[in-house]
């Protein structure tokens, strides 16, 4: 079963993603929280697999709370569920570690995905938020395997990336390239840690912003 917490200030909406919850057979919620401070107090006693974030709470926002959360519990899958289709926030959250990034009118069937694939892959990504994100950062893009600072990245990695950038799972990757899911997993790990991210949504964010992939 896939834990999941909720973070949001309204309590009716916190009703009906439970009841939307309630629905899935493979999620279970452990506990809610209305504001940052409540659920950093909770996370101390108890870490969910996936949170699900708003962003305007009093006390303590979504956007502070996810800097707070990030080095303290970096396993933590975070989806930011809020009304915000900004393309700049979009971004802006997904460098600071965000896994994902839903609009509060998404479907019930959207929310699930998104919980599944946070869960087993480490991010996803709505194709609205992608195409809105995508035209925010790519600008002209260059299809070339080097970062501004100069640290390269091999054209097996360049591989990966373009793949994990079309959303191909861990296990696709390592069947479309002939290689072990262990080789796959330790360049996606790498090109995590030559990027600078904090994981594979930051991946995809950095890659596109810096111009090293084409999509």
């Amino acid at each position: 079963m896939i834990q999941v917490a909720i973070c949001d200030d309204h309590q009716l909406f916190r009703e009906g993603i439970r009841f939307l919850l309630d629905q899935m057979t493979d999620v279970d919620l452990l506990y809610e929280a209305a504001n940052g401070e409540e659920l950093m107090k909770k996370l101390e006693e108890e870490q969910p697999n996936v949170l699900l974030l708003d962003l305007e709470m009093p006390d303590l926002d979504g956007v502070e709370t996810l800097k707070r959360i990030r080095p303290l519990y970096p396993d933590l899958g975070v989806i930011i569920l809020t009304t915000y289709s900004d393309t700049k926030m979009v971004a802006y959250l997904m460098e600071l570690g965000a896994n994902s990034y839903l609009l509060k009118d998404c479907d019930a069937e959207t929310l699930q995905r998104g919980i599944q694939s946070v869960y087993h892959e480490g991010y996803y990504f709505t194709r609205e938020v992608s195409k809105a994100m995508l035209g925010g950062l790519k600008g002209n893009a260059r299809k070339k395997p080097e970062l501004k600072n100069n640290v390269k990245i091999s054209e097996r990695e360049l591989e990966v990336l373009e793949l994990i950038c079309q959303e191909y799972t861990t296990r696709e990757i390592a069947e479309k390239l002939f290689i072990s899911h262990r080789t796959a997993e330790g360049h996606r790990k790498n090109l995590i840690e030559k990027l600078g991210v904090k994981n594979t949504a930051g991946l995809i964010v950095k890659a596109i912003k810096e111009g090293v992939i084409e999509i």
